[in-house]
């Protein structure tokens, strides 16, 4: 027995940039051990499988390498972007995800693919020690919700050069840590903010681009910035794009994807 898997990259217009995550469209239930092994196996930020509910909307679960996950961004961008690219929904359609943080949705438009997820607010909190020592920074500003902690640091140029001890933020009780800073004023390529993220307990030292982080980061800067669109960039290596607005408590995330390989798992 085959399952064809998809190789995807979200918030880029380009391979081999923004965030890869492999999609696995599912016939038949599998167990969430099954899915944790392809996961692993794939060896991606994220791996996405969905299978189909008779009226036409879609389970959607992700996993990294480790563990499944409660909220992913560019998984969902790339799960939308296969259900286009392959016939499986019409472009005037809605893309709907089943998932553990509720109902999900994705449009296709013309600046590319908006998501609807729920703000994620980080509340103000004191920073526990490895989190200052793994940074080795002393942060602005410190905030948690439910699965990051969110820390404003002083430049975009710290966020840039910025060396993690992941060995002492893998310790940090959190899915993860995002370090953010207003975006440079004049510069050729002004954004809004920029980030980083990084998640070593759960397998990936640093994520590439981060949707989830935005539903934090978004709402972080609203208050900051009093402003409620934003052009983000997440400053690593392979680097993303994203457009962001902040609507009540939802969060409406738009940005491009491009599949890279398409392969044939034999289960």
């Amino acid at each position: 027995m085959t399952i064809t898997i998809h190789m995807i990259d979200a918030f880029t217009k380009e391979p081999f940039r923004g965030n890869p995550a492999a999609v696995c469209l599912l016939e038949e239930e599998r167990g969430a051990e099954w899915m944790q092994r392809v996961a692993a196996e794939m060896n991606l930020p994220e791996t996405a499988f969905l299978r189909r509910r008779p009226d036409g909307s879609y389970d959607l679960r992700w996993f990294t390498t480790t563990d499944e996950v409660d909220l992913c961004g560019h998984a969902t961008l790339a799960s939308g972007h296969y259900l286009w690219t392959n016939g499986l929904l019409k472009r005037d359609a809605q893309a709907r995800f089943h998932t553990r943080s509720g109902l999900l949705t994705a449009d296709l438009t013309e600046e590319g693919i908006m998501l609807d997820f729920p703000a994620e607010i980080a509340e103000p909190v004191v920073a526990p020690e490895e989190l200052i020592q793994g940074l080795g920074l002393i942060p602005r500003y410190v905030g948690r919700n439910r699965m990051d902690y969110l820390v404003e640091v002083d430049s975009e140029e710290t966020v840039r050069t910025l060396r993690p001890d992941f060995g002492l933020l893998a310790r940090v009780e959190a899915r993860g840590v995002i370090v953010t800073s207003r975006g440079t004023a004049g510069a050729e390529n002004a954004y809004d903010f920029v980030s980083r993220a990084f998640y070593p307990a759960t397998g990936t030292d640093e994520d590439p681009v981060t949707g989830s982080a935005h539903c934090a980061l978004a709402p972080y800067w609203q208050r900051r910035l009093r402003k409620n669109d934003f052009l983000a960039y997440q400053a690593s290596a392979r680097g993303g794009e994203l457009r962001v607005s902040v609507q009540g408590e939802r969060i409406f995330m738009t940005g491009h994807a491009v599949t890279v390989l398409t392969g044939q798992l034999q289960v």
